[in-house]
This record gives C-alpha cells, sequence and structure tokens, in this order.
C-alpha cells in the first residue's frame, strides 16, 4: 500500500495535525470512493503475502486470526482462510467492507473503528491467535497508535502472534492525496516504530522490508516496513 509519503515527509517536517473520530469518518469516505481501484493501484504485495504466510506457517490449523483495517480482504483474508483459518475481517469503510464479503465469502466482515475493539469494549470480538495490521494503523494520528497497539497485544492470546506494516516516514497525520481524494497518513522511522511496537509489549522476531510504488499513480517509490511480532506476557 502506497500513501505518496516520501513527498508528505518533506512537506510536513514530521508534523502533522491532532486526529479526531470525525476525521477517521472522512477518512472512511475516501476508500469508499476509491472502492475496488485500490487492487488495480497496488496488484504487487510480495511483502504483505510474505507475512501473512509466516502467520500461516507459525499457526495451529483453525486458529482464529483478526485482519485489522481489512480493506478488500485481498490478499490477506483470503490467504489466511485458504490456509483453514477462522477469519475476522473489520474496516471503517463500508464499500471495502461489502468487497471484501463480496470476494472473501468464507470470511466473517464487519464495519468498526479499529478504537473500538478493546477487549471487554463495546465491540468486544473475542480473543485471536494472531492479528494482521498491514498499513491500517499508518491511518491513526501518532498519539492514537501506542494506544492500539496496546489493544492488539490485549486482544491476543499469551503467545498470539501480531504482523504489523507501516511506511517508513516521520509523519504525524499528514494531508496526502491518494487516488484522487485526500487522506491523512502517519508514519515512524524504522527504529523508532520498533520501539513503539516493543513498549506496547511485543518482542519483534522478524523484520523485512520492501521499496514500492504503485501501479497507476505517479508517486516516488517509499520503504515498506514488515515487522513479525510475538505478545509478550
Amino acid at each position: 500500500m502506497s500513501k505518496g509519503f516520501v513527498a508528505a515527509e518533506c512537506e510536513s517536517g514530521g508534523v502533522g495535525a491532532e486526529g479526531t473520530r470525525l476525521d477517521r469518518e472522512g477518512q472512511a469516505e475516501a476508500f469508499d470512493a476509491i472502492g475496488d481501484r485500490y487492487d488495480e493501484a497496488f496488484p504487487y504485495k510480495k511483502g504483505q503475502l510474505a507475512a501473512a504466510e509466516w502467520l500461516i506457517r507459525s499457526l495451529a490449523g483453525g486458529s482464529r486470526v483478526l485482519d485489522l483495517g481489512c480493506g478488500t480482504g485481498l490478499p490477506t483474508a483470503r490467504q489466511l482462510v485458504d490456509a483453514g483459518f477462522e477469519v475476522v475481517g473489520v474496516d471503517l469503510s463500508r464499500r471495502m467492507v461489502e468487497l471484501a464479503r463480496e470476494y472473501v465469502p468464507g470470511a466473517t466482515f464487519r464495519r468498526l473503528d479499529i478504537a473500538d475493539l478493546g477487549p471487554d469494549g463495546p465491540h468486544d470480538l473475542g480473543r485471536f491467535d494472531a492479528v494482521a495490521a498491514f498499513f491500517s494503523l499508518l491511518m491513526l494520528p501518532r498519539g492514537e497508535i501506542p494506544v492500539v497497539l496496546r489493544m492488539v497485544h490485549d486482544l491476543l492470546v499469551p503467545g498470539g502472534l501480531f504482523a504489523l506494516s507501516m511506511v517508513e516516514a516521520d509523519v504525524d497525520y499528514f494531508t496526502i492525496p491518494f487516488l484522487g481524494n485526500a487522506i491523512r497518513v502517519s508514519g515512524y522511522l524504522r527504529d523508532d516504530l520498533r520501539e513503539v511496537v516493543e513498549q506496547a509489549g511485543f518482542a519483534v522476531v522478524e523484520e523485512s522490508s520492501y521499496t514500492y510504488a504503485p501501479e497507476i499513480s505517479d508517486v516516488p517509490p517509499e520503504e515498506q516496513i514488515f515487522l513479525n511480532c510475538v505478545r509478550r506476557g
């Protein structure tokens, strides 16, 4: 998933606006408008496929997995369902959830805000053996990301797995153009991302990165960071 982060980093100097729930509804509306053009723009997802394969290799058959910010369900939810897992996907975009239900009928999809998913909260989905969050946390302001990481920690069973990807950039909820729409994005430099993840109670067991540019958008390539993690405690 490319957000044009290189340009955003240069423009913002790493300082962004503070986020609100209303802003996130605007984010969802942008992805409603993008719809299935998203998969056309990002047809090659080598890092995401590899991170999901790590989950598949590491989990027992029938494990319960949360796809956090599932988008259209492609490729991750389908990949996990095909491997025999019980998959729950959540996304704030109504259109993305509709497409995910169409593309991956073997999974369960809910239109929910990430911030409402905490255990014993208004939308308690139970506990999971693994959580995948591929380019979804970058849609939050930085102030919320450690909170959501801790929530992910609490959603996992002891020793549960967490596959995370972000784009490497020093930006905080900065507005950028994206496939004809405006969205807000956040990012970290590599070492800072590891620190935030580890402080939330995870051990990083594998790290990889990929240089990527979207297929139908004229933006510079960006560096995508993938962290494969295990829940501590």
